[in-house]
């Protein structure tokens, strides 16, 4: 029987009393801005939650397409979650090691290849070492499985249909950046990126849903009042973006703890949208 998840969150607590269950597993999804000039997989080999496996944001992707770690095809997803032990059949534990950033973007994708089983570790490791729990380091060998992936396209958008968006508004548009950036008066991260928003769209940054002090997400009510005050309505189509297709993720996991489930991620984002010379930028 599958271990049972009791959301889409999980505590350090949850996952303590849970820790080497069968079928449960543990992924570390670590990841940080290139300006950090930090290795997450050095990182995840010194110090990891016991039985983790690393999953390579960087690596897991569309190896043809030159933008930030684009979501791969379906066989290639499947071959990847097959080489870390993970199957259809197990309850998966998605963390990263800055709190709630990074891990969600694994969350996202896992359900977007038709893995529903998944939750993201609430404060991630920072949380998990303030518990008083434990790491160990090393590299782990895990036996390969199954995987099978089927694409969800609702969950995620591309290019095009954030073109066609534009005129209709059918869907809201809410960016995760900082609102320097999403304002146009500080500059990108990227090279040859352009500053600025798509035309429409709604700033909500991403470390607003964040409590400071336990790196947590905020609880459901307080993460529901953001969205209000920001406008943004839980009962339409939304649509989330960011820098390269990460800290979206985190408005999409926080949506849907408020109950909109099928928020999707334009997975370009602002580095695709800002990169090009023929997509219209505001302000």
């Amino acid at each position: 029987m599958a271990v049972q998840l009791p959301g889409p969150l999980v505590s350090p607590a949850w996952l303590a009393q849970h820790l080497g269950v069968p079928g449960l597993k543990v992924v570390d999804a670590s990841w940080y801005m290139p300006a950090d000039a930090r290795d997450p997989a050095g990182e995840f080999e010194a110090a990891h939650i016991e039985g983790a496996v690393f999953f390579d944001i960087d690596g897991i992707k569309d190896l043809d397409n030159p933008l930030p770690h684009m979501l791969p095809n379906a066989p290639l997803f499947a071959q990847a979650m097959a080489s870390l032990g993970l199957s259809n059949h197990d309850a998966i534990i998605v963390y990263d090691g800055t709190g709630v950033f990074s891990a969600p973007r694994a969350w996202w994708s896992l359900r977007i290849f038709g893995h529903d089983n998944v939750a993201v570790l609430d404060g991630g490791l920072p949380a998990w070492r303030a518990s008083g729990n434990g790491t160990v380091s090393g590299t782990p060998s895990p036996e390969p499985t199954v995987f099978n992936a089927k694409f969800r396209p609702e969950l995620v958008r591309s290019l095009a249909q954030i073109r066609d968006n534009l005129e209709g508004g059918a869907e809201q548009v809410v960016d995760a950046r900082g609102s320097g950036r999403f304002d146009g008066v500080e500059p990108e991260v990227r090279p040859g990126v352009r500053s600025g928003h798509i035309p429409g769209s709604t700033n909500l940054p991403y470390p607003a849903l964040i409590d400071g002090a336990s790196n947590s997400l905020l609880p459901a009510d307080k993460l529901a009042a953001a969205f209000s005050a920001h406008d943004i309505d839980l009962a339409r189509p939304i649509v989330t973006s960011c820098g390269s297709g990460i800290s979206a993720a985190v408005l999409a996991l926080a949506m849907h703890i408020c109950g909109h489930t099928n928020a999707a991620v334009y997975d370009g984002s602002w580095t695709e949208w800002g990169g090009r010379d023929d997509t219209p930028v505001a302000p």
